[in-house]
């Protein structure tokens, strides 16, 4: 009881000195749908958490960096900043690397000088480039005679189609395949596309806004370029600060920092990356009773790559210490309709982080938007559930279900301009920073 009630002190001295420093604190939160009944822990957690600050980091990732390919040196470059700034905050760092697969990737580049990332097929010429003029021939169902010299833009094109062979056959110097979509789908994303056979020319798969902007500049000549990333290593950043009065659990707050092809990635996973870099800023000295863990996972979407390989290397015993994962994937976006915050546990029930959250809504007056516990995967709660640790998933999507996700998801367009909202990233830093704390406080 002595080690309960110190820790219950020192617990109710720091949100009586954040409430102290900031009278507001227990006013209704931003957004919320009633007023608050915060208990003491939860003070110095949402009085402190600040969305304006995990933006600056999101700056640094997806406006500075942009898109963050697994293994290559785009998601190093990440890595390295987050490690970083954790190291700045005095957690102690580890980076866990691990092979993933090549990756083929692409580049556009118009007469202004501007530059798209794209995909590129391993069928086609790798390591290249070429420039000529661009003609869109739409799905190829009428191929002219000779494309000789022609960048080749080929649109949705029908299953069983040989027209990115026969435009090849016919001389063409590049071909371009794009894929469009209509509302209510959401727009499509770059692709690797797949051939019946080798052909010596680059073969891209470009995105929506892609095609969109083409057909819109209609540039007299483009260029093209394809490169192969082979033998690719890509890493875990894993960054701990003890429990206070050294107990053997851990809680995790986890989130993926890779990206898709031609994606910079702000919601999809920049957002649940920054809300990570805040909340070890915010936690990192307030007492607990359990380690604090942060981990930001590569080539997630990949296959989840990252936290799979993190799960499949735990020891039994370092397995059964950890309380709980709070996984955050995609937690800001701007899009009008995702404004139910949603629990996905792969199974759909409630485990130890569901439970958490859903109080830390209660108590923060955002019971109203959260939705849950639903069955849900495809994201890095997944290796953990299967390992039988408490895991969830937490997301901003459509009140019609998780499923609903929007529409610039895994796109060039998932900016923070275009994508990212400031006001729900704040909730979801409320949320998880308070369900986190109080999972910590906990005692074993």
């Amino acid at each position: 009881m002595r080690r309960r009630s110190v820790l219950a002190g020192a617990v109710a001295a720091a949100g009586a000195v954040t409430l102290g420093l900031n009278p507001t604190a227990n006013a209704q939160r931003p957004g919320a749908s009633a007023a608050p009944e915060l208990d003491l822990g939860d003070f110095p957690v949402v009085a402190r958490v600040r969305a304006r600050r995990a933006l600056e980091h999101l700056k640094v990732l997806s406006d500075g960096i942009g898109q963050r390919i697994g293994g290559t040196e785009s998601e190093h470059r990440a890595r390295d900043y987050i490690a970083d700034v954790l190291r700045k905050l005095r957690y102690h760092v580890e980076l866990q690397p691990f092979s993933v697969p090549d990756k083929y990737l692409s580049t556009l580049t118009l007469p202004d000088g501007s530059t798209w990332n794209a995909a590129a097929s391993r069928f086609g010429a790798l390591n290249t480039s070429a420039t000529g003029p661009l003609l869109d021939l739409d799905n190829g169902a009428a191929l002219p005679a000779d494309l000789t010299g022609q960048v080749v833009l080929l649109v949705n094109v029908p299953a069983g189609s040989t027209a990115v062979l026969d435009a090849v056959a016919k001389g063409a110097k590049a071909v371009l395949i794009g894929r469009v979509s209509t509302p209510p789908a959401g727009k499509t994303s770059a692709f690797s596309p797949a051939l019946t056979a080798n052909v010596a020319v680059p073969v891209l798969g470009i995105a929506q806004v892609h095609v969109e902007r083409l057909r819109a500049a209609k540039p007299a000549t483009i260029t093209v370029a394809t490169t192969h990333h082979p033998n690719l290593t890509s890493y875990n950043v894993l960054a701990e600060r003890p429990g206070t009065f050294g107990g053997d659990d851990v809680v995790m707050v986890t989130a993926h920092y890779d990206s898709v092809p031609g994606s910079p990635g702000a919601n999809d996973d920049g957002s649940g990356t920054v809300l990570a870099l805040e909340l070890a800023r915010v936690l990192r000295h307030l007492p607990t009773h359990k380690a604090l863990r942060f981990a930001l996972w590569g080539s997630e979407e990949q296959g989840l790559l990252g936290s799979r390989y993190y799960v499949n290397q735990l020891a039994d015993p370092d397995a059964a210490r950890i309380a709980g994962v709070f996984q955050n994937d995609m937690v800001a976006t701007s899009h009008g309709p995702a404004t139910a915050y949603w629990l996905l546990s792969v199974d759909g029930g409630d485990n130890a982080t569901t439970r958490e959250v859903a109080a830390a809504a209660a108590r923060l007056g955002y019971g109203s938007q959260v939705h849950g516990p639903v069955a849900r995967g495809s994201s890095d709660h997944v290796p953990f559930h299967e390992r039988k640790i408490a895991a969830a998933n937490f997301s901003w999507r459509g009140e019609g279900g998780p499923h609903q996700l929007e529409p610039l998801y895994h796109t060039p367009e998932d900016t923070i301009e275009l994508n990212v909202s400031p006001e729900r990233l704040q909730v979801s830093l409320e949320l998880i920073g308070a369900a986190a704390y109080r999972l910590a406080c906990q005692r074993s």
